[in-house]
């Protein structure tokens, strides 16, 4: 494989780094060359188990060898044990499986909306949903809708309507916006496409309680944040938040299988009925066993205290390399930003430097190096990574 063949055969909707990445354990991958790489992106919180985890590849075989696909005309014998699991660990009582984030995210605001009409009454095709700026949910043509970045829009329109957009961290804003038409409030606890933005303290607390005050659902997207990526198993947690749904993706596929799901309770959930909603492959017998290993080694493992200890520890190193380049390290766990000055150029060139020495990161917002390693990564490779983030940023 080479990249000219991706170039040519591919569309170009990515810009991705010049590596051809043909191996990964845990969490280092090896190129094409045999050159290795310490991954610090985890596909995007994807590989917060890590690259190739054995309990989770031994799940994937032992699946093989049975049954990997009936769609949900027919019940399989993994469903249900992932069901239960998925709750346990949701604390929410149901749970709709789909594939995608963005699956997960189409899901969350048919239930919304539905709920609106059938339980808050709302009148037919006037529900809104309240979102922040800056946000990223997917790729959709509903979700980009509601998107404020440009890059995510333009020619794509007409955009669906409904949706409502605030200023994110801005909790007053978020309560005057809610009217007698809003249905549903839906954030990212940390937006983590934005540059690694954590809101103000109290904030995710107020929106909860703007909610409450007014019945109004507050969903939260756990796609990139959630599964133990920011040092609780869910970034709401921070705050002792508890949303009314959530939607989660990721790393619930634990590196080896796409598997999302919309998770709520009987409340929010029965708003589906047969022929409602759907997926051929949403719920697969393969997807319902890799996911149980997925959450299996996050809980037994204790990878989101795991990424407390170990993400406290690397945002203080980083603060300490001393840069001038460097206005601000930010994040949660190990979902950490390291926002450049504008006079230090964009976050592109650092990270092609720092894949020439051997690390893996990517940059977002122009100005931001976004680190987020596998919540397995040995402590002593971040204090080998750390060397060359020196280097680059000195």
């Amino acid at each position: 494989m080479s990249i000219e063949q991706v170039e040519r055969y591919g569309a170009h909707n990515y810009h991705p780094l010049p590596v051809v990445v043909a191996h990964a354990e845990g969490a280092w991958v090896t190129d094409v060359g045999g050159r290795r790489y310490l991954d610090m992106l985890s596909a995007y919180s994807a590989l917060n188990q890590g690259h190739r985890h054995p309990r989770i590849l031994a799940a994937a075989r032992e699946q093989l060898d049975r049954v990997t696909l009936t769609s949900r005309a027919f019940h399989n014998d993994q469903l249900g044990p992932f069901l239960e699991r998925l709750s346990r660990v949701s604390g929410f009582s149901r749970a709709l499986p789909m594939n995608s984030g963005a699956e997960a995210v189409e899901t969350a605001l048919k239930a919304m909306r539905k709920w609106g009409y059938v339980t808050k009454g709302i009148p037919a095709d006037k529900a809104e949903i309240i979102v922040a700026t800056d946000n990223f949910h997917g790729r959709t043509i509903s979700i980009v809708s509601f998107s404020t970045e440009a890059a995510y829009r333009d020619g794509f329109g007409p955009f669906t309507p409904g949706f409502v957009v605030v200023p994110y961290g801005d909790a007053a804003a978020v309560e005057a916006a809610i009217g007698p038409n809003t249905c549903a409030v839906f954030l990212e606890p940390i937006q983590g496409e934005a540059g690694v933005i954590v809101p103000p303290d109290g904030y995710l607390r107020a929106v909860r309680d703007a909610c409450t005050r007014t019945n109004t659902l507050l969903v939260m997207d756990e796609i990139q944040t959630g599964l133990g990526r920011t040092g609780t198993m869910w970034a709401s947690d921070h705050e002792n938040v508890r949303p009314d749904a959530i939607t989660i993706g990721k790393a619930l596929g634990g590196g080896v299988y796409p598997v999302s799901a919309f998770c709520a309770d009987d409340a929010v959930m029965e708003v589906f009925s047969p022929g409602t909603h759907g997926s051929t492959f949403g719920g697969n017998p393969m997807a319902a066993a890799v996911a149980s290993a997925a959450l299996d080694v996050l809980v037994d493992e204790q990878l989101a205290a795991r990424a407390k200890r170990v993400g406290e520890s690397f945002r203080a190193a980083l603060r300490g390399l001393g840069s001038p380049r460097v206005k601000e390290v930010r994040g949660r766990g190990l979902l950490i930003g390291v926002e450049l000055h504008a006079d230090a150029g964009r976050a592109r060139p650092y990270c092609e430097r720092l894949m020439n020495l051997g690390v893996l990161c990517k940059d977002t917002h122009e100005q931001v190096i976004r680190f987020a390693p596998p919540l397995v990564i040995a402590e002593g490779d971040i204090d080998w990574a750390l060397e060359h983030i020196r280097t680059v940023l000195a």
